[in-house]
């Protein structure tokens, strides 16, 4: 007899609910009414950011640093830079030059032909988990457009997944140190590793076998240049390596969650350090300018790490990098 009631009641109660759990669109993080409390630092993001395209297709992000056409950004996302051009505010700029790149921090300074340029102010102190944080979202040609977040986690570094490798592949049949092949495009290529080179030290200290290698390896950071004794043809030479992130260099096998991560970066671990926020993006959203919500830059989007994770550099280690980039760029 009392089943119905109950039914009933259930029912009243479950609707209200599954109400409150649905929020409109509007109101949602990314809703446009949420973004439109953030639109007095947009022009801040529209004088201070570059959209990288070749053709139609936006490669990725940068941040202006000075008014006559420096701008910072992530150099292993930048490809060839052949036919791209270099949107600022509403002007676009054919013919970017690369003039100088920082691996450890994987950022590249780019050089177009301006002047009169608005770079962002980059801010040297701390800033506090819950900060809001404003970047670039999804662009126009014309208008680039906020996406929002908050400081997530406390600065800190981030190791590189599997550690760090010169770039050499080991012969399997023999106890010694033995290069079998150098890889493409890593610091052992450039250094000029050769198939056949026997390892006998690193920095200057004697090893015999792989195990001490890999050791050694451990205990360094992506960027870190190295000297690596070899034997070649009877002779001794020292070849100073740079040292590049494991992932970066053979891949990573994938797991569940970045599966459900979308288009994250290819280079994603081994940085000094980094400042994580929540803010939504992808792969190509990197490189841009993180705002507070004063317009003051308090890092520069580095890495799309997961569905959730977005690495900044922190803005005193930025303003550091941006300084010492200039500098060289003004010696050669």
């Amino acid at each position: 007899m009392n089943k119905p009631i109950i039914l009933l009641t259930s029912l009243a109660l479950w609707t209200p609910l599954s109400a409150v759990q649905s929020l409109e669109s509007t109101y949602r993080t990314a809703g446009p009414a949420v973004h439109g409390a953030f639109d007095d630092v947009q022009p801040f993001l529209q004088t201070g950011s570059a959209v990288f395209q070749k053709g139609r297709d936006e490669i990725i992000f940068g941040t202006v640093i000075s008014p006559d056409g420096f701008i910072l950004t992530k150099a292993s996302e930048l490809g060839d830079l052949d036919g791209v051009s270099v949107t600022v505010d509403r002007e676009r700029y054919d013919n970017p030059v690369l003039v100088a790149q920082d691996h450890a921090w994987d950022v590249a300074l780019v050089k177009i032909e301006a002047e009169g340029l608005i770079p962002v102010d980059i801010a040297g102190d701390d800033i506090e988990q819950g900060t809001w944080v404003v970047a670039n979202g999804a662009t126009s040609r014309s208008k680039r457009r906020v996406q929002v977040g908050i400081v997530a986690a406390n600065v800190r570094e981030v190791y590189a997944k599997g550690g760090t490798v010169l770039g050499v592949a080991l012969k399997a049949d023999t106890e010694e140190i033995v290069v079998d092949e150098v890889t493409e495009g890593t610091g052992a290529e450039a250094a000029g590793l050769m198939s056949g080179d026997k390892i006998v030290s690193f920095e200057g200290e004697e090893i015999t076998d792989r195990e001490s290698l890999m050791e050694k390896l451990e205990k360094r950071r992506v960027g870190d240049e190295v000297q690596i004794g070899i034997e070649r043809d009877g002779k001794k030479i020292t070849l100073p390596v740079e040292l590049a992130g494991r992932a970066d260099v053979f891949g990573e096998e994938k797991t569940r969650n970045d599966a459900m991560s979308g288009e994250f970066s290819e280079r994603r671990t081994g940085f000094p350090k980094v400042m994580q926020t929540d803010v939504m993006g992808n792969r190509r959203f990197m490189g841009g300018p993180v705002l507070d919500l004063d317009g003051r830059c308090v890092g520069m989007n580095i890495a799309r790490y997961s569905r959730c994770e977005t690495y900044a550099i922190p803005g005193r280690e930025l303003k550091e990098l941006a300084g010492q980039m200039m500098e060289s760029a003004k010696t050669r």
